[in-house]
């Protein structure tokens, strides 16, 4: 399976309008984005080899990423 970043634009491409919106005008949305494309660059640091990391850290970085997709998902649902 080839390694990739899951950035959110990828992730929710039909909630474009509404990701560039809630950037702009939700600080609280805009430090949870932040979040997760550091949490995304991390997982992908550490899944390429380019950072060593205990398979634990990495799997809870990894929940941390989809618990913050899910609450940047309700977010964007309800925009």
């Amino acid at each position: 399976m080839p390694l990739e970043h899951h950035p959110l634009h990828r992730e929710f491409p039909e909630f474009k309008t509404q990701l560039h919106t809630l950037l702009s005008s939700n600080g609280h949305f805009a430090r949870l984005v932040e979040e997760y494309e550091e949490l995304d660059k991390r997982i992908y640091e550490a899944e390429s080899g380019r950072v060593a990391m205990d398979e634990m850290l990495l799997l809870g970085l990894k929940m941390q990423r989809v618990s913050l997709k899910d609450e940047l998902a309700d977010f964007l649902s309800s925009a």
